[in-house]
């Protein structure tokens, strides 16, 4: 994961959207004021720099480095973030923690190796939260077809890059995360859809493209800005305006234990 991701983390930090005010409010809430959450996955902090003034203390945990640098520098003046480089085979060598968030990261990793685990450390009242793109279906999880996409893939194709490949990645296809999870010992569910407007440029495209693992600086090596100038001349010549929308569609599942 931090050869995938080192190099894009500059990118991740600036390009990749925020979850939103009203997600970040809402997973406050259901976690608690006094709790101390794990952001396992946390990149440059995507969740943790706007959840950590509504709990007690963020654990903000990445396997790459440049992410952390990146989380330390854009959350220079917060205090209650404790950044640690890790990942979830690390888990039982962490500081104690009460609920366990992850952003677009848990598709990563064991799903059922590391929900095992977080059962022996969680307390009794302890979530799983999860922050990613919607589910659109009861079947295996899609990305949402963007205005942008033929383009994307089109010039991804022509670099030999694996776009498919990265967005099928470990265990992502065969089950989706509703249904591992309801399987686990954090089988009781909460999901909410947010929904908010997003607006775009080709820099910003550009940018967020240079964020995905498949298509990082380093996977693109000294053919960088040769795909960056493809890519450019691609998009705007698909829609000359340079502007594009987007509806993001966020979902939040909030995981816990049944009572018995």
């Amino acid at each position: 994961m931090a050869d995938l991701f080192g190099s894009a983390a500059p990118y991740y930090a600036r390009y990749r959207p925020m979850y939103g005010e009203a997600a970040v409010e809402h997973l406050a809430r259901a976690l608690g004021a006094d709790t101390r959450v794990l952001d396992l996955g946390c990149g440059p902090g995507t969740i943790a720099i706007p959840l950590a003034s509504q709990v007690k203390t963020v654990l903000a945990v990445d396997p790459a480095e440049e992410m952390l640098v990146e989380g330390r520098r854009l959350a220079a003046d917060i205090i209650n973030i404790i950044w640690i480089q890790g990942d979830s085979t690390t888990l039982h060598a962490l500081p104690p923690f009460d609920h366990v968030v992850m952003g677009r990261s848990f598709h990563w990793m064991d799903r059922r190796v590391v929900l095992a685990e977080l059962d022996e450390l969680l307390p009794s009242g302890g979530a799983v939260a999860l922050i990613g793109p919607a589910r659109l279906s009861a079947g295996p999880w899609q990305p949402c077809a963007q205005p942008w996409q033929s383009v994307e893939r089109r010039v991804c194709a022509d670099f030999d890059l694996e776009i498919d490949a990265a967005a099928n990645c470990f265990h992502a296809t065969d089950e989706h995360h509703h249904d591992v999870l309801a399987a686990s010992p954090f089988s009781d569910l909460e999901s909410r859809t947010f929904t908010r407007p997003l607006a775009w440029d080709v820099e910003g495209l550009v940018g967020l493209q240079l964020s995905y693992s498949y298509s990082s600086p380093a996977v693109l090596g000294d053919r960088l800005n040769a795909f960056v100038e493809a890519l450019s001349k691609a998009l705007l010549a698909d829609n000359p305006t340079g502007q594009w929308e987007q509806q993001l569609m966020t979902e939040m599942l909030i995981a816990r234990r049944r009572r018995r």
